[in-house]
């Protein structure tokens, strides 16, 4: 299969060599020639995962996403949703019909972007489809290297148009055996787990964040009062899908710590053994805050809100969030309200995410 990988990150890294083994064409793509010119120079990735350690040729690495996308079947984008509009501007003139973009996750990121695109001029047939999690745990350990500490078992997709649903998941199944349909975007976007797991985590180890050099939030961050609040958190994501009309599996993020019924299966632990997660996190620029909170949580703030939930833990940490970066949260630029979709009845909604007139 054909596909291009677009961004420079952690899952952008994981993807371009996990697929390349596994005998895909992959083009890498990203935007900054001089980070990106130790694959080039190399022609491959250092992969770090089970099985050992080892180098990855992969078909292209290239800063013309032009170069990157022509011909491909599946486009995926790992990137983090702060990058997704400026993507989908510089994508928009190069897609044609057929393609499938992947955002995994999405953050509703299929619905703006496909929307971008569209106002950028694109008239092409694509699908989109975005998922819950990255399909990997994964960490660079150099430019050209990175470390998979665990693969994705289950990603519940949502699809946008959804009445396409079928088509576009066989395709990405064809690079992720383990995507499995959960319905339209807003459904894929409400199986997003970073704007559940990461905002408590950051939040409410704020002191230890600021005043450690390198904390990680998975391991001495993860108590019992912050599990708590997590739960309450997710069963308020779980009040709004099924407000929403969505079935489950919900995919509870108690699994991710209790059992291997969760997207990763039994991951937990090894996160926290691997080592990688011990970092340093700015709260006011590290993507746990930037994406998973002012976007992610907003965005689920807004849905409960038009779906009549009561969510008081998720307005309250975006409360404490906003007053950690001096700014009301609750007019994100991916709120539902931002979107100019609140004034729409649910029914509405709904219809035009399965026909892809948002």
């Amino acid at each position: 299969m054909r596909i291009a990988v677009l961004g420079g990150g952690h899952g952008s890294h994981a993807a371009a060599a996990d697929l390349s083994e596994q005998g895909h064409e992959v083009r890498l793509w990203r935007r900054d020639a001089a980070a990106l010119a130790p694959v080039r120079a190399s022609g491959s990735i250092g992969l770090i995962d089970h099985a050992g350690r080892r180098r990855v040729p992969i078909a292209l690495a290239t800063s013309d996403i032009g170069e990157a996308v022509r011909g491909a079947e599946l486009l995926l984008m790992p990137s983090p949703a702060l990058a997704q509009d400026d993507i989908a501007d510089t994508l928009a003139p190069h897609l044609a019909d057929g393609m499938v973009a992947f955002l995994p996750p999405g953050t509703f990121g299929t619905v703006t972007s496909a929307r971008r695109a569209a106002a950028a001029g694109s008239r092409a047939d694509v699908l989109w489809a975005e998922t819950g999690t990255l399909p990997y745990l994964a960490r660079k350990r150099a430019p050209d290297e990175v470390a998979i500490t665990i693969r994705a078992v289950r990603l519940p997709t949502g699809v946008y148009p959804a009445r396409r649903a079928d088509e576009a998941i066989a395709a990405i199944r064809r690079a992720y055996p383990s995507v499995q349909p959960c319905g339209d975007a807003l459904s894929g976007a409400l199986m997003n787990a970073g704007p559940v797991i990461h905002p408590p985590l950051i939040l409410m180890n704020a002191a230890p964040l600021e005043f450690n050099a390198r904390y990680d939030i998975h391991l001495e961050g993860t108590q019992p009062s912050v599990r708590a609040v997590t739960d309450a958190l997710d069963a308020e994501r779980i009040a709004v899908r099924e407000a929403f009309g969505y079935d489950g599996p919900h995919f509870p993020l108690r699994d991710h710590y209790t059992s291997d019924r969760w997207m990763y299966g039994d991951a937990h632990r090894k996160l926290t053994d691997s080592g990688d997660w011990r970092e340093h996190i700015d709260l006011h620029a590290h993507r746990y805050m930037t994406e998973d909170t002012v976007l992610g949580l907003a965005f689920l703030a807004s849905c409960a809100r038009f779906a009549g939930v009561e969510a008081p833990v998720a307005h309250g940490l975006l409360a404490v969030a906003g007053a950690i970066l001096g700014r009301d949260l609750r007019a994100g630029p991916r709120t539902l309200e931002a979107l100019g979709l609140a004034s729409m009845t649910r029914a509405d909604l709904q219809a035009r995410l399965r026909e892809g007139t948002l």
